[in-house]
């Protein structure tokens, strides 16, 4: 008998198609290139965040300054100021809202969008230098400012930069926005000495920084890029140029309105000068060198009131002038005057 092998049908196996294997194939390359790019980025982070300094203690570290010595005339007019100056810690609420609008919208407009670093800005400010051909906008969140400012040193090397990125985020992930950005208006630096957003509205203009107008805010923001260069007191022009570009881009950022800010600029601001002119300065120097034999301090900020009297001071300042005027024919080249009272204060 013969028998029969039953055969079953069997459908042959599709043939692999190229489409699902180059799909595969990019889906293994895509995972392994995340797998090594987030090994590498480790390995940066710890390379470059072994030795950061701790950030626990951001209000600390922000409160440490050296002393201020201030040499004042008998009335209270500065003659100088020695070291830093520190006005009042000021808090985000008890400033007039177009002051840190008016920064941020310099230095950071999006500040309460990123996390620390602002690719987007970045991106921006490359572009805005590309077009300008110059150094005109820089990508540093006030984030990355404060980092810098704080805890590390102005040295411009690749390692540096990658530890203010990582402090950056990381005080943003310890702190709040509100936060680090008032430790920054009271810390950044506005120029002539002057530390905080207090400090710069006194030294410039004789006033707190809660009673700034909007465009005393804008040309105190405008110092922010180049403190020199735009020192209302010694290029008035250029600070009031600058300025006009702050409430532009207060506009363009929607805290004010083109009408607000015209009249912001209509407005203008009453600069202010605390130190004497003249030959003050030699005085100061004479005087705080005699104070170092009779006080012994410890810590804090030092006033010195002496008893110069303005206006005797300008008084034998003009005399001085005057009697060398005449003696020039004589090739009197020097003059000195001194004037004391009875009991041997000197008063000019």
């Amino acid at each position: 008998m013969v028998s029969r092998k039953r055969t079953t049908d069997r459908k042959p196996a599709p043939p692999v198609r190229k489409q699902d294997s180059w799909l595969a194939r990019a889906i293994s390359y895509g995972l392994a290139m995340t797998v090594w790019a987030a090994v590498v980025l480790a390995g940066v982070v710890a390379w470059y965040g072994y030795d950061l300094p701790d950030i626990e203690h951001l209000e600390e570290a922000a409160g440490k300054r050296a002393p201020t010595v201030t040499v004042q005339a008998a009335d209270g007019t500065v003659l100088a100021h020695y070291g830093e100056l520190y006005g009042v810690a000021v808090q985000l609420y008890e400033l007039p809202p177009h002051l840190p609008h008016a920064v941020l919208a310099v230095e950071d407009r999006r500040f309460y969008e990123h996390t620390g670093v602002d690719p987007i800005g970045i991106a921006r400010a490359i572009w805005t230098n590309l077009w300008a051909g110059t150094i005109r906008s820089g990508g540093s969140t006030i984030s990355q400012q404060l980092a810098k400012n704080l805890f590390l040193s102005s040295d411009r090397t690749i390692r540096r930069k990658v530890q203010e990125l990582l402090l950056a985020f990381w005080l943003e992930q310890r702190f709040g926005k509100d936060q680090i950005l008032t430790i920054y208006l009271n810390r950044v630096y506005f120029g002539q000495g002057a530390y905080g957003v207090d400090a710069a509205a006194r030294r410039y203009f004789n006033k707190p920084a809660t009673q700034v107008t909007a465009y005393e805010a804008a040309m105190l923001a405008g110092l922010l890029k180049a403190p020199s260069r735009y020192n209302p007191l010694s290029n008035p022009d250029l600070a009031a140029g600058r300025a006009a570009l702050v409430l532009q881009s207060m506009v363009e950022a929607g805290w004010l309105t083109g009408a607000q800010a015209t009249a912001a600029k209509s407005g203008r601001a009453v600069l202010h000068s605390d130190r004497m002119g003249g030959q003050s300065r030699y005085f100061a120097d004479w005087a705080l060198d005699r104070a170092r034999d009779y006080i012994r301090h410890e810590g804090g900020d030092l006033v010195i009131r002496t008893t110069i009297n303005p206006r005797l001071q300008r008084l034998a300042e003009a005399a001085v002038r005057s009697n060398l005027a005449a003696a020039a024919k004589r090739k009197a080249g020097q003059a000195a005057m001194v004037a004391m009272r009875p009991d041997g204060a000197i008063t000019a």
